[in-house]
Protein backbone atom coordinates (compact mmCIF):
# COMPACT_ATOMS: atom_id res chain seq x y z
CA UNK A 1 0.00 0.00 0.00
CA UNK A 2 1.16 3.52 -1.02
CA UNK A 3 1.32 6.10 1.88
CA UNK A 4 0.64 8.96 0.48
CA UNK A 5 1.26 12.45 1.79
CA UNK A 6 0.11 14.67 -0.64
CA UNK A 7 -3.57 14.89 -1.99
CA UNK A 8 -6.06 16.66 -4.14
CA UNK A 9 -9.25 17.69 -2.98
CA UNK A 10 -11.90 18.67 -5.81
CA UNK A 11 -14.45 20.95 -4.53
CA UNK A 12 -17.47 22.51 -6.58
CA UNK A 13 -18.29 26.09 -5.77
CA UNK A 14 -22.05 27.54 -6.92
CA UNK A 15 -19.49 30.32 -8.72
CA UNK A 16 -16.66 31.90 -9.39
CA UNK A 17 -16.41 35.04 -6.22
CA UNK A 18 -17.27 31.69 -4.34
CA UNK A 19 -14.59 29.24 -5.78
CA UNK A 20 -12.20 32.70 -5.10
CA UNK A 21 -13.18 33.20 -1.34
CA UNK A 22 -12.71 29.32 -0.54
CA UNK A 23 -9.52 29.39 -2.44
CA UNK A 24 -7.89 32.44 -0.99
CA UNK A 25 -9.16 31.20 2.65
CA UNK A 26 -7.18 28.29 2.05
CA UNK A 27 -3.78 29.41 0.67
CA UNK A 28 -4.42 32.73 2.48
CA UNK A 29 -4.27 30.02 6.16
CA UNK A 30 -1.42 28.02 3.71
CA UNK A 31 -3.91 24.84 4.23
CA UNK A 32 -2.91 24.50 0.68
CA UNK A 33 -0.47 25.75 -1.90
CA UNK A 34 -2.01 26.28 -5.00
CA UNK A 35 -6.04 26.05 -5.78
CA UNK A 36 -7.21 25.93 -9.61
CA UNK A 37 -10.24 27.44 -10.23
CA UNK A 38 -12.36 25.75 -13.68
CA UNK A 39 -14.71 27.82 -14.51
CA UNK A 40 -18.28 26.72 -15.74
CA UNK A 41 -18.51 23.04 -15.45
CA UNK A 42 -21.53 21.59 -16.00
CA UNK A 43 -22.66 19.43 -13.10
CA UNK A 44 -25.71 16.63 -13.16
CA UNK A 45 -26.63 15.26 -9.82
CA UNK A 46 -29.02 13.70 -7.65
CA UNK A 47 -30.94 16.08 -5.23
CA UNK A 48 -33.87 15.95 -2.88
CA UNK A 49 -35.48 12.99 -4.65
CA UNK A 50 -34.75 14.32 -8.00
CA UNK A 51 -32.16 14.86 -10.73
CA UNK A 52 -30.61 18.32 -11.01
CA UNK A 53 -27.94 20.29 -12.71
CA UNK A 54 -26.17 23.38 -12.31
CA UNK A 55 -23.01 25.47 -13.92
CA UNK A 56 -20.44 25.87 -10.99
CA UNK A 57 -16.40 25.88 -10.68
CA UNK A 58 -14.67 23.35 -10.14
CA UNK A 59 -11.45 23.85 -7.60
CA UNK A 60 -8.61 21.42 -7.65
CA UNK A 61 -6.62 22.21 -4.29
CA UNK A 62 -3.27 20.78 -3.82
CA UNK A 63 -2.39 19.83 -0.05
CA UNK A 64 -0.88 17.63 2.33
CA UNK A 65 -3.09 14.95 3.59
CA UNK A 66 -2.19 15.70 7.21
CA UNK A 67 -4.26 18.87 6.46
CA UNK A 68 -7.39 17.45 5.39
CA UNK A 69 -9.38 17.64 8.20
CA UNK A 70 -8.82 21.10 8.73
CA UNK A 71 -9.75 21.73 4.60
CA UNK A 72 -12.52 19.72 4.94
CA UNK A 73 -14.01 22.27 8.13
CA UNK A 74 -12.75 25.32 6.61
CA UNK A 75 -14.12 24.66 3.07
CA UNK A 76 -17.70 24.03 4.78
CA UNK A 77 -17.31 27.30 7.16
CA UNK A 78 -16.74 29.58 3.90
CA UNK A 79 -19.17 27.49 1.43
CA UNK A 80 -22.87 28.05 0.61
CA UNK A 81 -23.62 24.87 -0.50
CA UNK A 82 -25.64 22.64 2.32
CA UNK A 83 -23.56 18.85 1.30
CA UNK A 84 -20.14 20.86 -0.62
CA UNK A 85 -18.29 18.50 -2.74
CA UNK A 86 -14.87 17.67 -0.97
CA UNK A 87 -13.59 14.79 -2.31
CA UNK A 88 -9.73 13.98 -2.03
CA UNK A 89 -7.00 12.00 -4.16
CA UNK A 90 -4.21 10.78 -3.13
CA UNK A 91 -1.24 12.15 -5.68
CA UNK A 92 0.76 8.56 -6.09
CA UNK A 93 3.39 10.28 -7.69
CA UNK A 94 5.02 13.69 -8.76
CA UNK A 95 8.03 16.40 -9.34
CA UNK A 96 10.40 16.05 -6.28
CA UNK A 97 10.54 20.01 -6.77
CA UNK A 98 6.84 20.14 -6.84
CA UNK A 99 6.23 18.56 -4.19
CA UNK A 100 8.93 19.76 -2.22
CA UNK A 101 7.41 23.59 -3.05
CA UNK A 102 4.13 21.95 -1.61
CA UNK A 103 5.91 21.17 1.64
CA UNK A 104 6.73 24.39 2.13
CA UNK A 105 3.72 26.31 1.17
CA UNK A 106 1.46 24.24 3.33
CA UNK A 107 1.96 24.94 7.14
Amino acid sequence: MIKTMYVIILVTAGNKKEAQRIAAGLIGSKLAACVNIIDKVDSLFFWESKIDQAKECLLMIKSKREKLTKIIKAVKSLHSYKVPEIIALPIIAGSKSYLRWIDASVR
